[in-house]
């Protein structure tokens, strides 16, 4: 995969994440939610379309060939949010709170700023690119 598709591949992964975990900002308070928690009030559904959402942010994290370490740590985040969200207001009190897309996001920009750095320069010149065009 060359690098505007993998730097499409990330992007969708950072898009999906923040959507699932801080696209909301809750006014007065200033905390930030996503659509996960609000997902998850719906009793059964909820929870497994979440995790479906987030198995698929994992799926695209592959792609990156990321270290059987830091999947493994992925795949726990996901599963003790998907544990914890059955449940019933808790769960998605604790999905609020602990992020799993967000993190796993973190888990691999870390290792993507390691041995890729250059995805970034990608990212610049595309997005100079873009500007100059407008």
């Amino acid at each position: 995969m060359d690098a505007a598709k993998r730097l499409a591949t990330l992007n969708r992964i950072r898009k999906l994440s923040v959507l699932m975990d801080t696209s909301i900002r809750v006014p007065f308070f200033g905390f930030r939610v996503g659509l996960d928690p609000i997902i998850g009030l719906v009793p059964g559904a909820g929870d497994l379309i979440s995790t479906t959402f987030s198995a698929y942010i994992i799926f695209l994290a592959t792609r990156f060939g990321i270290p059987p370490k830091d999947l493994a740590q992925m795949i726990f985040n996901i599963s003790l949010e998907a544990v914890v969200g059955t449940v019933p207001l808790v769960g998605d009190l604790f999905d609020a709170f602990y992020k799993s897309n967000i993190r796993n996001l973190a888990i691999l920009e870390q290792h993507l700023t390691a041995v890729e750095p250059e995805l970034e320069q990608v990212r610049s010149e595309i997005y100079d690119t873009k500007v100059s065009q407008v």
